[in-house]
């Protein structure tokens, strides 16, 4: 098994891992394991974009239609020197 240190780590964040570790009634070096196990077996939630948001968020209003204009011709370039 591999081992790894962590340096650096501030007082309190120390503090609440042993707390939240004798609340488990685990040593703090289990509930890190425990911790880093849980994180990187999460699967990751995969987020709507943000189309499929809109559509949900005003979904329960109804649709409705937009007539789009017809487009005309496009002008020609000007001509340098005139």
């Amino acid at each position: 098994m591999a081992s790894i240190t962590i340096r650096n780590l501030d007082d309190q964040t120390k503090a609440q891992l042993r707390l939240r570790a004798a609340r488990h009634k685990r040593s703090m070096e289990d509930e890190a394991r425990n911790i880093l196990r849980a994180a990187v077996s999460a699967k990751a939630v995969k987020q709507p974009d943000l189309a499929q948001s809109i559509r949900s968020r005003f979904a329960p209003f109804g649709g409705f239609d937009i007539e789009i204009p017809t487009r005309e011709a496009m002008r020609a370039p000007p001509t340098p020197g005139k």
